[in-house]
């Protein structure tokens, strides 16, 4: 009986052998239907490994936003640009004062080659309104019109 050449991700040493292989395989030439059909394996194996473990799943969006500019050592200015928003519109949303737009999500994971439901869930935001209390979030409220 043959072993299999790949089995299912344990450990981060094997993930991390598995995507060395990985490169190797994609800047390798030529490439057969065997060596396409093992990156396709490869890659599926490393996906799985990266859903299961991955911290940005964990993060809210505002967390996840800082923790990959400091991976990439970016300022909110380097943000601002790249998004082509203004540097104030970034500040807010670093200081939780306001919400991802749909536009900033979008670009935001382009720029980061992550899904937009990483940056696409709720968290509580600081308004200047409620700030006098602990752990308030902003609350959408149903405002009674009177008709004339």
């Amino acid at each position: 009986m043959t072993t299999l050449k790949y089995k299912v991700i344990t450990s981060e040493k094997q993930y991390d052998n598995y995507c060395k292989i990985l490169e190797q395989l994609l800047f390798s030439t030529p490439k057969s239907k065997a060596i396409n059909e093992e990156v396709a394996l490869l890659t599926l194996l490393i996906e799985t490994w990266d859903k299961e473990h991955s911290i940005f799943n964990q993060l809210e969006p505002v967390a996840l936003l800082k923790s990959l500019m400091k991976e990439h050592q970016l300022k909110s200015l380097d943000i601002a640009k790249k998004l082509s928003v203004s540097p104030g519109l970034v500040s807010d949303i670093l200081n939780y004062k306001k919400g991802f737009s749909k536009e900033v999500i979008r670009n935001l994971s382009e720029l980061f080659k992550l899904s937009q439901e990483a940056f696409n869930k709720p968290y509580k935001l600081k308004s200047p309104v409620n700030a006098h209390l602990k752990d308030a979030s902003v609350m959408n409220t149903v405002k009674e019109l009177n008709a004339a």
